[in-house]
């Protein structure tokens, strides 16, 4: 039996295994709402520059919204023989209004048209996962604010390095989270060009109008060249790329989340909303939603490296290889965004300990840089000199089993003579994040500054929107 969709070319259809290979239909589904879209914009095109009649603009544009209608109610039956999107609906438009659909794909290709639908849906899932960084940027920094003053442990090598504040460290993941909705804003600004009407590879002969057809889609303007415009994934690779640095971000965050939860540090908590238990040890409350945002890393840097290796090779223009682009597409995007989802929630739920973390911040000597500026500027010594002086009071601490503020005074003058009682006015932890005022330091005024200043960002950003 001929292929019904391929005309005169082919007497007989595919193989079997041709036809196993060769089905879309089973993922670019996804892509219906794009699809129709295009559709809709193409007729109208055509229309206007008089290669359709208005009256079959109508048939189209309502048989269009019939499809619509029933793939969003569930009673539309896929045909995997039909291949793909573009093939099931254009089909399912003929029954419904007959001949008129054939002119439905006058002065377009599957080439173009696939290139649009899948811009289409990475672009809509750009708009998306940006408002889903809004929300968790939101949250964490009203949880910063609320947390601004609570001395925590920061850490370099995860060893205890300089008392910090819980509000201070959830900010630095809020400015990691903006260069992300950044890279994404600029992928998505760069893919913003209709790649309809290039048709197979060199244009069309149809005295078509792409401009509005780019325009009505809310794309600034049609792409320049009709080869590049079949041939290009960038869009895809750029948006799997960003998606990828933001899953590591979050990936870091889990990371925290999982130790900090652990019996070992008692920083946070977490509800029974984000953890579950075990089949055997009824004690456990295991972090499994950090643990899995965690591991949908690996899954989204893996859907960028699979694109990137089909497009390695490719000659210009469309190679069927580029049909594997939407499985990684779709679920790398669709990855992040759970994960967003999921973070967004943990953050919105996780509470500190405290007194747990004011006890770990003091561990460690944590203050001792705190003790060599001091000794810079009351003593006027060289930083290196001060450096070598607090290094053997902290050896002498850690001889005596004690923290650096329950040393005597007779005992660091021991070390430098010319240390005075001042010197325990800088030990403690509460002092030594409040001194923190530098911009972009720790300090709980500083902290509570720029919480205030991203929440209402993020409020006037919404209300613009």
């Amino acid at each position: 039996m001929s292929n019904r969709m391929w005309g005169g070319r082919f007497a007989t259809g595919p193989a079997a295994i041709m036809e196993e290979i060769n089905a879309s239909i089973g993922f670019d589904s996804k892509l219906w709402r794009q699809d129709i879209a295009g559709s809709k914009a193409h007729s109208a095109m055509l229309a206007a520059r008089g290669i359709l009649s208005a009256e079959d603009l109508a048939k189209i544009h309502a048989g269009l919204d019939e499809i619509a209608g029933e793939i969003e109610a569930g009673t539309f039956t896929f045909s995997r023989s039909l291949e793909d999107i573009h093939m099931n609906i254009e089909a399912a438009l003929a029954q419904k209004i007959g001949p008129a659909a054939g002119r439905l794909h006058t002065a377009r290709s599957r080439n173009d048209q696939v290139a649009l639908d899948v811009k289409l849906w990475v672009r809509d899932t750009l708009d998306h996962l940006d408002g889903q960084f809004a929300e968790l940027m939101a949250v964490t920094a009203e949880k910063a604010l609320t947390h601004a003053s609570v001395v925590m442990p920061g850490f370099t090598h995860l060893q205890s390095a300089q008392p910090v504040t819980f509000g201070h460290h959830l900010l630095a993941h809020v400015e990691m989270w903006a260069r992300d909705r950044a890279r994404f804003r600029d992928a998505r600004a760069r893919l913003n060009e209709c790649p309809l009407g290039a048709a197979a590879l060199a244009g069309t002969s149809f005295p078509i109008d792409r401009a509005m057809t780019a325009a009505s889609l809310g794309f600034d303007r049609p792409t320049a060249n009709s080869m590049d415009s079949v041939a290009d994934r960038d869009y895809a690779l750029e948006a799997l790329s960003a998606a990828s640095i933001a899953a590591v971000h979050l990936s870091r965050l889990a990371e925290e989340i999982v130790i900090w939860t652990s019996a070992q540090f008692r920083f946070v908590k977490l509800s029974d909303a984000f953890t579950t238990g075990s089949s055997i040890m009824p004690q456990k409350r295991n972090p499994d939603a950090a643990e899995l945002v965690r591991a949908k890393t690996g899954r989204i840097m893996g859907s960028l490296n699979a694109l990137t290796m089909v497009m390695k090779g490719l000659p210009l223009t469309y190679q069927k290889d580029m049909q594997e682009d939407k499985e990684q597409i779709f679920d790398g995007l669709e990855s992040l965004s759970l994960a967003l989802a999921a973070m967004t929630g943990m953050m919105r739920d996780l509470e500190p300990e405290v007194a747990n973390l004011k006890r770990a911040a003091g561990s460690g000597f944590a203050t001792a840089t705190d003790l060599a500026d001091w000794l810079v500027r009351r003593l006027g010594i060289p930083f290196r000199e001060a450096h070598h002086v607090t290094g053997r009071i902290v050896a002498l601490a850690a001889e005596r089993e004690t923290t650096l503020d329950k040393l005597s005074l007779a005992e660091m003058q021991g070390v430098h003579p010319g240390i005075t009682e001042e010197v325990f006015s800088v030990l403690s932890v509460s002092k030594s994040v409040a001194s923190r005022v530098s911009y972009g330091g720790t300090a709980p005024k500083n902290v509570r500054a720029q919480a205030k200043r991203w929440i209402a960002r993020l409020a006037k950003e919404k209300q613009s929107a």
